[in-house]
């Protein structure tokens, strides 16, 4: 069994610098610590959106993209135009390793693309994103985009996020195109629910 300091701390972090900090030192052994526990977020997601049409060679935006680990399941599940954004230049440098990316960026670097998709895999959360964060996923989506997200177990507990998605979909911004249960972390005994949003205003 990996090491789970990293895990165990990381639905703690509080604001913008704890987080890209956090990520920073975490970057070089993410990819063992995540995957040891059986990460089974990023292929439901990278599923979850061919499952909604998404036309493989569709400019996918993976938001929070880390070390690429996300990115390598859109790869894997046959999506051809992926593009990164990360707080974390630690993380992006590994996702440039990967050699998937047609570009990675930081927030501040970001050009202004509406994007066919964009993917926040386990990233809008306890201890990663805010629920504001959901907002600027669709800010970078055209109108009948589709959106892609997971809330995991310790993110369905804080009532804010579960708050924020009935926001937009009850205010007319998106309409939720599927959800489903399932495995995120099954060694630690970890679920979540991915999400697939058309943006519609």
């Amino acid at each position: 069994m990996t090491d789970k300091s990293y895990l165990n701390n990381v639905y703690d972090l509080d604001g913008e610098d704890a987080v890209r900090d956090y990520y920073d030192q975490w970057a070089e052994s993410y990819d063992a610590e995540v995957t040891g526990n059986g990460y089974a977020t990023p292929p439901r997601c990278a599923e979850a959106l061919k499952a909604a049409g998404l036309p493989l060679d569709a400019a996918l935006l993976d938001m929070g993209c880390g070390t690429g680990l996300s990115g390598a399941a859109f790869a894997e599940a046959g999506f051809t135009v992926i593009d990164g954004c990360d707080l974390s230049e630690g993380m992006l440098e590994v996702a440039r390793r990967r050699g998937i990316y047609r570009g990675l960026y930081t927030p501040d670097e970001m050009p202004g693309t509406a994007y066919d998709a964009v993917a926040a895999v386990g990233v809008i959360g306890a201890g990663a994103g805010p629920p504001e964060l959901m907002d600027t996923c669709l800010k970078h989506l055209r109108p009948g985009g589709l959106f892609v997200f997971s809330y995991n177990d310790h993110t369905l507990s804080q009532p804010e996020f579960p708050a924020k998605l009935d926001e937009v979909t009850g205010g007319g911004t998106a309409r939720i195109v599927s959800e489903a249960r399932g495995a995120h972390l099954p060694a630690l005994e970890l679920e979540s629910v991915v999400y697939v949003l058309e943006k519609t205003g």
